[in-house]
């Protein structure tokens, strides 16, 4: 049984490439999903992970079981329904960065209850992690989601949450209260200064940390994008500078940063080793298009740390 349980909504992902010499566009096919994509990230760092969704009976849903089979993230958990559709998005690339268009209204995983939730699963685990994308797509999810957390508080099981917040999901009004009940039960949140800036008017990493601090969790890891981390504990805190990489898609480089970081707790790192570990792995993620493909194993984690010895 896997010692890391992820919960959420995974997804197909079709990801805008550069225009070929024929001036088409074309498409790249690929899987995402904030959770699933932590799963896979902490499982290529040597952790044992599995996960608990709802995919459908459909293609997409028999090609993430491929994935997470390759990947060897334990799907037994996984539950495939006959009257839902998998979720897909699309990625297209500006001056502004990544964008994504959903088409997840509606799906397997947005229609998971409270009732699914597999208490035994998450009990024998060491480590829960979700996330506010997985409460954001239903109100039935949410619910599921906030259930699962206070099943792992329950069975002594460490939970991490990372406060993705995606305003086209659900308005700021219904979000901040629905993060906040969850940062209430986790032990580590992971978040971003320009989350934290909607979610609590604050932008600048110590005081994002302070306000998180204050709902109850004892490790905060604020991502700045390039510019790096803040890693806070209620005694310590170190800023991590970003790596000089040649980043093309930064697509899933913060849940890359949650399942690398959620692996090297696992094996034994403390907070700030830890960190340091992910940071590095989420820069190099975004050298590669695609949330799951360009996801790092450990030699090349290493030798970017090896070459920046102070990031």
């Amino acid at each position: 049984m896997p010692d890391l349980v992820c919960l959420g909504e995974p997804m197909i992902e079709f990801n805008r490439q550069t225009p070929g010499a024929d001036g088409r566009v074309h498409w790249l096919e690929g899987h995402g999903g904030d959770t699933s994509n932590c799963a896979i990230a902490a499982a290529r760092q040597g952790a044992s992970a599995g996960y608990i969704t709802a995919i459908g009976t459909d293609p997409f849903g028999d090609s993430l079981m491929a994935l997470w089979a390759a990947e060897r993230v334990d799907a037994s958990a996984v539950i495939r329904r006959t009257d839902a559709p998998t979720g897909i998005y699309f990625v297209t690339h500006s001056e502004r960065g990544h964008e994504f268009t959903f088409y997840r209204a509606g799906s397997a995983a947005s229609r998971m209850t409270t009732a699914e939730i597999p208490e035994a699963y998450i009990a024998q685990a060491k480590i829960f992690e979700t996330s506010a994308i997985s409460q954001a797509i239903s109100a039935s999810a949410n619910a599921a989601v906030l259930h699962a957390m206070a099943l792992a508080k329950k069975h002594g099981v460490a939970i991490a949450y990372d406060t993705n917040l995606r305003l086209r999901l659900w308005p700021l009004e219904q979000a901040r209260p629905a993060i906040e009940a969850a940062c209430r039960l986790a032990g580590t949140v992971f978040t971003s200064d320009e989350e934290a800036a909607a979610l609590w008017g604050h932008k600048e990493p110590d005081a994002v940390a302070d306000a998180v601090l204050a709902l109850g969790p004892e490790t905060v890891v604020v991502k700045q994008g390039g510019k790096g981390a803040l890693a806070a504990t209620r005694t310590r805190r170190e800023r991590i500078a970003g790596h000089a990489v040649k980043a093309v898609d930064a697509t899933g480089a913060g849940d890359t940063f949650a399942g690398a970081f959620l692996a090297r707790r696992r094996a034994g790192d403390d907070v700030f080793a830890a960190a340091r570990y992910a940071n590095a792995a989420a820069a190099l993620k975004t050298e590669g298009y695609g949330a799951v493909a360009p996801i790092p194993r450990p030699e090349a984690v290493m030798k970017l740390l090896r070459a920046t010895p102070n990031a």
